[in-house]
């Protein structure tokens, strides 16, 4: 016969089996879980955002510096 395998949480450093828990305590666990997961998500998100943004705003420089090297040739002339 196998073992049933009982699953652990550790909150403030306490251990916690499932059968230990309410239902409505693994609801909030859940809950818990779910935004974890989901600001790990946005982090990710705004992560790929800003490096975006930093591209664009690069561009945007290099941009600007060659119309003053334009236009700093055309006074030249």
């Amino acid at each position: 016969m196998s073992e049933k395998k009982t699953q652990t949480i550790v909150i403030d450093d306490k251990e916690y089996t499932e059968d230990q828990l309410t239902d409505q305590q693994k609801v909030l666990i859940n809950h818990v879980s779910d935004l974890d997961r989901k600001i790990r998500s946005a982090q990710f998100n705004l992560d790929q955002l800003q490096v975006g943004r930093d591209a664009f705003m690069n561009m945007l420089k290099t941009s600007l510096q060659e119309d003053a090297s334009e236009s700093d040739a055309d006074k030249g002339s």
